[in-house]
Formats: structure tokens, sequence, C-alpha cells
């Protein structure tokens, strides 16, 4: 299955300033949604980040906020994101059926947003470098529970390049200028 811009929308799922500090790739993790949240704002792709009980965990880590302006926040208490009956109905009414997944807890609150998704009819795509456990194992469990409900593994790249499709066009010079030539000699950690 692959990635259409106008269907997509980014879901980034608790990179939250508490808990970032316990998480194996956190760093990475904020890097790389940040990196991708700023090519899906470039390319008009929608981008949600949900944050979890934010008094205890603390928002969202602040480099996302930096780096993510004008990205819709969603507090919750489910583990679940889509149980949350106001981002439920608010993903249904934005028409986007692809989403892109990525954060933390990948096999707690980003594994059961993803099933939820699933279950709803929801096309979901792992972001695999993006998408992070306090143990990799657990990580690691969780994407290979989530593909086998139907979802996808992806790259950051493989994303961009699929939402933009073309090489042609103004959207392409700009967003690799700005995005893909500066991210290619950086080294990665890939999560699986």
């Amino acid at each position: 299955m692959r990635l259409v811009r106008e269907k997509s929308l980014l879901l980034i799922v608790d990179l939250q300033a508490g808990l970032l500090p316990v998480l194996d790739g956190g760093e990475q993790a904020v890097g790389e949604a940040s990196w991708l949240g700023g090519v899906a704002s470039a390319l008009e792709v929608p981008v949600w980040l949900t944050e979890q009980y934010p008094a205890g965990l603390g928002g969202s880590e602040p480099r996302l906020r930096e780096a993510l302006e004008g990205a819709l926040y969603w507090e919750k208490s489910r583990f679940d994101a889509h149980a949350e009956p106001d981002f439920a109905k608010a993903l249904a009414q934005s028409g986007r059926h692809q989403v892109v997944l990525c954060g933390a807890e990948a096999h707690v609150c980003v594994l059961q947003t993803g099933l939820g998704l699933r279950e709803a009819g929801y096309e979901v795509f792992w972001l695999a470098e993006a998408t992070v456990s306090r143990r990799r194992e657990e990580a690691s469990l969780a994407r290979r529970r989530i593909e086998r409900a139907g979802a996808w593994a992806v790259s950051a790249d493989m994303a961009a390049y699929e939402w933009l499709e073309r090489c042609d066009d103004a959207r392409f010079g700009d967003v690799h200028r700005r995005f893909l030539k500066p991210r290619s000699p950086r080294p990665l950690r890939f999560f699986d």
C-alpha cells in the first residue's frame, strides 16, 4: 500500500519530556518525528500529537513543539488515542484514512492506538526509526504485532518520497533542499 499525501496524517504519540530520558532511542525518535513533521507540514499533511497524562509526564518534548508549529495536540487518558471520542470524531471528519504512526511507548500507547486505528478501518504505517520503548525488545514485539494486524513498517524517507510522488515540481525542490539533502548523511538506527 502506497502513502498518498492527500489521504495521510502523521500521528506522534506521547513523545513527552518526562518519558524521554528512559526511552531506548528516544533522542532519535524525537529527531525523526520532528523531521517528518516538517516534511508533512511543507506538504500540507496534518500533524497531530498526543500527550498521556501531561501533568505527570510533562507535555510533548519541547523540540517537537518548536519544530511542529501548527500541529494539533490531543490530551488523552486512554492508552489508545482512537478510543478517545473527540479524537476519533475529529479523525473521521478529517477525511484522512492513512495514519503514519510513531512515538512512545511502542508496546503500550503506540501499539494500542495502532490496533484501534486498524479496527476502525484505517491504514496504519509504523514509522520504524521513531517508535520506541524503554526496552528495545518490547518495541520489536509491538512492531511485529501491529504488522500482523495489517499495518506496514515504513521509514521517514519512504513516507516523504511517497508523499512527494514526483521530482519535477517546486514542492520537491523545496522539500529536497530543506529536508532530504541535509538528512542523507545522518546515521540512523531502525527499530525492528
